[in-house]
């Protein structure tokens, strides 16, 4: 550690998690890393490697990728065979022992491939936190250890899944945004598969249709906190990562409150230039997110094509403008806010604004930090708890299509997608729509 600067040394002696241990084959120093954590995902670890490798190669060769073999000690016996046998063939890739053609070419090629073994009997993840959050933190803590810090060019941490592909600009276009543009944080563009036309299809699409309608919601809101929470798509350069006290270890959400960490203190960028495109499969690994989501709509436990009302986001865009005013008393705040609507006054007495913001304004002579405290306040767990507080209240969800015209016509956005307003749109017309909103999205 004598090698680090002291602002990565004082992080890892806090912060930092211990017990694990990077195999590696080299003892050189990177640029970027890709942290990717992984239970039970043989065959997608090597989609993946192959995926990759169709990006630049030189920038591949200054690029480590770090994969976090994860399970814990009740995990079945299945996982942990997968488990094993990845453990094994990245082992004989570090080992020079090609298996198959991909790992020949990868050794060929030579892409810098190293994990982490949190898998095998004794190195489990614990019980209690043991999960995707606790693994990102893993991988994200020790890739702090392996950066080229003589260089100038900026040190970048991207995170992803093992049942990710990309576009073959994927790392050209990270690097150069980041070094060119000075970026500290950003989310690239997603987009899962719908080219099939079974049930699956359909699952992903109302699911992208969630995502895509509630951060076009926010973006209509003037909202700091419209930006994609999803973690194949998280990038950041490593002095934001220290300055947010790292990744937690969450079992799941670890991604939103990571990026809305990151969002307190500096800008989240959109990378559209390129694509990340997970896996759309249901799953079991994570209790809530797209592969649960995906489950719950192929058992069909609740009707899947509804959407928050739009005037859900009219009402946060209204308070949003009278929060970033500049008033000394906060019952000028909440004058304003009961006038906007009552709901937004019963969730702002009940989130306790008065104490908290009379607190921030006794307290907070200079307008810049004056800004910054609101912002942190009023966060996105609260953008999206104020969301839900209308959906349980005065607007109910409404049916996805409609919401989705809805929002459009609010932003003034034209578009020719005719569909019969009384029942679910045919596959087709699903798919225009989705591809409507990834173009806005950008």
């Amino acid at each position: 550690m004598n090698d680090l600067p002291l602002s990565v040394k004082k992080y890892l002696e806090k912060y930092s998690v211990s017990g694990w241990q990077l195999q590696t084959n080299s003892d050189k120093k990177f640029n970027n890393i890709i942290v990717i954590p992984a239970i039970s995902e043989f065959e997608n670890i090597k989609t993946l490697l192959s995926s990759l490798t169709q990006n630049d190669i030189p920038l591949l060769k200054s690029t480590l990728i770090i994969f976090i073999i994860n399970n814990v000690i009740s995990s079945n016996a299945e996982t942990k065979k997968n488990n094993s046998k990845t453990i094994n063939y990245l082992n004989n890739i570090l080992s020079n022992k090609p298996t198959d053609e991909l790992s020949k070419n990868l050794l060929n090629a030579k892409i810098n491939i190293s994990f982490i073994d949190a898998a095998s009997s004794g190195k489990e993840l614990p019980e209690n936190n043991g999960g995707v959050g606790l693994a990102r933190k893993i991988g994200m803590d020790i890739a702090l250890t392996v950066f080229d810090y003589s260089s100038y060019d900026k040190k970048i941490l991207a995170c992803t899944d093992a049942d990710c592909t990309f576009k073959n600009n994927y790392l050209s276009e990270i690097f150069y945004l980041f070094n060119n543009n000075n970026l500290s944080a950003a989310v690239v563009n997603f987009a899962h598969d719908i080219s099939g036309d079974n049930e699956n299809s359909k699952a992903i699409i109302c699911y992208e249709y969630y995502l895509r309608y509630y951060v076009l919601g926010l973006k209509y809101a003037h909202s700091p906190y419209a930006f994609h929470t999803i973690g194949s798509t998280m990038i950041c350069d490593y002095e934001s990562y220290i300055k947010v006290e790292g990744m937690n270890k969450r079992k799941a959400a670890e991604d939103f409150y990571f990026l809305e960490k990151l969002a307190k203190v500096v800008n989240i960028e959109k990378i559209s230039s390129t694509t990340v495109f997970p896996s759309g499969r249901s799953s079991w690994r994570v209790p809530f997110g797209t592969g649960q989501r995906v489950k719950r709509f192929l058992a069909g436990v609740r009707d899947e094509y509804k959407l928050y009302d739009p005037e859900s986001f009219e009402i946060l865009k209204k308070w949003l403008t009278v929060l970033n005013k500049n008033y000394k008393l906060v019952s000028d705040y909440i004058n304003e806010a009961e006038n906007i609507h009552p709901d937004l006054y019963k969730f702002l007495i009940k989130q306790e604004f008065d104490r908290d913001f009379s607190k921030i304004l006794n307290h907070t002579v200079d307008e810049r930090q004056l800004k910054l405290q609101k912002k942190q306040w009023f966060d996105g767990f609260r953008t999206l708890k104020l969301i839900h507080h209308f959906r349980d209240s005065s607007f109910p969800e409404i049916n996805t299509f409609d919401a989705i015209d809805r929002l459009l016509e609010k932003m003034e956005v034209s578009y020719n997608i005719e569909r019969n307003k009384n029942s679910i749109p045919e596959l087709t017309i699903q798919k225009k729509y989705l591809e409507l909103l990834r173009e806005l999205d950008k």
